[in-house]
């Protein structure tokens, strides 16, 4: 089994140092840099699910994924802050649980008028006020208003569009270039990749943050050679009923396969991109998926998907690559969330935080750079009526006004089997600290 494993991994390195061959980019454009604080890039998927890569065993080849976990640390325990877009999202960008912003739901298209207040500290203003570049490309949908444009979070560039879900070919008029909405074309997946690319390129000689948010594999499930609004003779708009109707799993699963092929030749080019202007060894790079996936995606080994709140709704891939600095190769177990990593790249960049500033996430620093273990605590996903979950340690509690489930993960990582009535004094215990929990994260 060990010579495999060692087969494969040989096979895939090989793979992955000849990767920058077959990619569109430019060979030669950057040299070496002397090393200075570090950049920070983190890529996040939209929708993709636990068991859909072939880095954690699932049904799509991604060999860029594979490589990036080769070369870097691979997460088993990893948890998106919500089972849904929008609250993960306020989660990533504040280090903070997203009920205490105000966004615990997901903000639907223009119907929604809420969104993230500027004032918040983010991670691009973060970073923006310690010197770096700061740029988004993709996806934002924390606010449809223009107050709540990424520009007014600490982003110095901003491509992409701020509702939740747009078509992957037509553009028309829910792109903004900066402030100003601006008409692009073509394929999202790939729009998203060659301005990251290039962002990577004109910025080698300073420190930048890069937030690369893919709308793939989110729906309209479309490849880059469907035509706009792929459905029902293709015209047909990704929320209406027929579209719905005509889409069943069989039909979205060989889209979909190619929607995640796509993403993963964009990670590859960004990761080529890096080593190709000599910042690898400067480069911290985190990758994950903001939610579990519905439709054609898979969330095997776990329970439930996108708005679910069993571990396959908010239990998503996650890896860090960062050459020289985390060892290649290794896999940790360690609870962690997305909300970590705004004390993750601040520790990292040493950049104080305000000590005013209450933060729900912890850095993960010495996870990464010293495969250190985190201290206990606890983890919650809250959604509205569909109740309440909690981690302590292998034990995961939820609450609804359906009733209460315990589970073991450690025998039981499906669910399947509720221990609530054989362990009554565990379930009143975590009953109370999510009670505790709802009212210290409630805005006032």
């Amino acid at each position: 089994m060990m010579s495999a494993l060692f087969d494969r991994r040989g096979f895939l390195k090989a793979v992955g140092l000849g990767a920058a061959a077959f990619v569109t980019a430019r060979p030669g454009i950057c040299e070496d840099r002397p090393r200075r604080r570090p950049n920070i890039i983190i890529i996040l998927a939209d929708d993709l699910g636990y068991g859909d890569t072939s880095e954690y065993g699932g049904w799509v080849k991604t060999p860029h994924i594979e490589r990036m976990a080769l070369e870097g640390m691979k997460f088993t325990d990893f948890h998106s802050n919500g089972a849904v877009c929008s609250p993960t999202r306020a989660g990533l960008m504040t280090g903070r649980y997203q009920q205490r912003v105000g966004i615990e739901d997901v903000i639907v298209g223009t119907r929604d008028s809420n969104g993230l207040d500027p004032k918040e500290l983010t991670v691009p203003r973060l970073m923006k006020d310690a010197g770096y570049k700061t740029a988004l490309y993709g996806k934002w949908h924390l606010g449809h208003l223009g107050k709540f444009n990424p520009i007014h979070h600490g982003f110095d560039e901003f491509v992409g569009y701020l509702t939740g879900a747009e078509d992957y070919h037509y553009h028309g008029n829910s792109w903004y270039n900066g402030l100003e909405k601006k008409d692009l074309e073509g394929y999202t997946t790939h729009i998203i990749t060659d301005h990251s690319v290039r962002f990577i390129e004109e910025n080698r000689y300073q420190p930048f943050f890069l937030y690369v948010a893919h709308e793939a594999v989110h729906l309209p499930f479309q490849t880059p050679d469907d035509p706009p609004y792929a459905g029902p003779n293709g015209k047909a708009p990704h929320r209406s009923e027929e579209y719905w109707k005509y889409w069943t799993a069989e039909r979205i699963r060989p889209k979909y396969e190619v929607m995640l092929r796509e993403l993963d030749k964009g990670i590859g080019q960004i990761l080529d991109s890096v080593k190709r202007c000599g910042l690898a060894e400067n480069t911290f790079v985190f990758f994950f998926s903001d939610n579990g996936a519905i439709g054609a995606g898979s969330n095997k080994p776990f329970r439930g998907g996108k708005a679910s709140l069993f571990e396959g709704g908010h239990r998503v891939p996650a890896i860090a690559w960062w050459p020289g600095s985390i060892p290649a190769g290794k896999v940790t177990d360690e609870l962690a969330i997305g909300m970590d990593l705004l004390a993750t790249v601040a520790a990292l960049a040493k950049i104080d935080l305000p000590k005013d500033r209450k933060l729900d996430g912890i850095s993960l620093k010495d996870v990464l750079l010293k495969q250190a273990p985190l201290p206990d605590r606890h983890c919650f996903w809250g959604y509205g009526k569909r109740g309440t979950a909690m981690r302590e340690k292998n034990w995961k509690f939820i609450t609804s006004d359906k009733g209460q489930d315990l589970y073991d993960l450690n025998a039981d990582p499906g669910e399947q089997q509720n221990l609530a009535g054989k362990h009554p004094e565990r379930v009143e215990a975590m009953q109370q600290a999510v009670t505790q929990w709802l009212k210290e994260i409630t805005p006032a």
